[in-house]
């Protein structure tokens, strides 16, 4: 009996000096991500909830300079591929694909937003809220001294178990509340660049 209660106090000691704080999950998160760069590319789904307006989303994959944006709405597609130099945009509503010139931005807007799960221990009060077989989910408050008075003052943060990869983060900014989810790597070439033969029927219009 001394044995058996011997071994579940040291499972249990053992189990106390593996657990890992939330600071710890988030810092391993974030150097999973970091393993990844622009020569592997990025895919993320964002989310924007506005009030009585509904919910709007668009899946968006990057590449180096090349970009492809997917929007649906109301059973409609638009679709905008980049190069960083021309745009192409579809419209299923329309059937018509649009050639312009591209306005100069310094970042995708994916890239910008991926930055939101870097240094989130830095600026955030972090507690861990709730957690499954399968997730973490950590609540963040932005900390007094966070220097970005802009940044979301609330976030919710959802980490894989087993891989440390982030399954989403949610903000609320002004009225909207924007998700990222479903990051993925591993973009290739194909999904970044427009094909005319996938659309043999639709009108080309060139404003470039």
């Amino acid at each position: 009996m001394k044995k058996l209660l011997s071994i579940i106090t040291f499972i249990a000691f053992a189990g106390i000096a593996i657990a890992q704080t939330p600071e710890e999950i988030i810092s391993r998160m974030e150097a999973e991500m970091a393993k990844h760069d622009e020569k592997d590319g990025l895919a993320m789904t964002m989310e924007m909830k506005i009030p009585i307006l509904g919910t709007f989303s668009s899946r968006t994959y990057t590449l180096g300079d090349k970009y492809r944006i997917e929007v649906a709405e109301d059973g409609k597609q638009t679709i905008t591929w980049s190069d960083g130099k021309t745009d192409w945009t579809y419209s299923s509503e329309k059937n018509e694909v649009e050639i312009t010139k591209h306005a100069v931005k310094e970042k995708t807007e994916t890239e910008g937003d991926a930055k939101m799960f870097n240094g989130i221990t830095d600026g955030y009060d972090v507690k861990l809220d709730k957690e499954t077989t399968d997730t973490w989910q950590f609540l963040c408050k932005r900390s007094k001294s966070n220097p970005d008075k802009d940044a979301p003052k609330k976030m919710t943060l959802i980490v894989a178990k087993g891989t440390y990869m982030p399954v989403s983060l949610s903000a609320s900014v002004s009225l909207m509340t924007i998700t990222m989810r479903d990051l993925s790597y591993g973009v290739t070439e194909k999904q970044v660049t427009f094909n005319p033969e996938d659309y043999p029927n639709a009108t080309i219009v060139d404003k470039r």
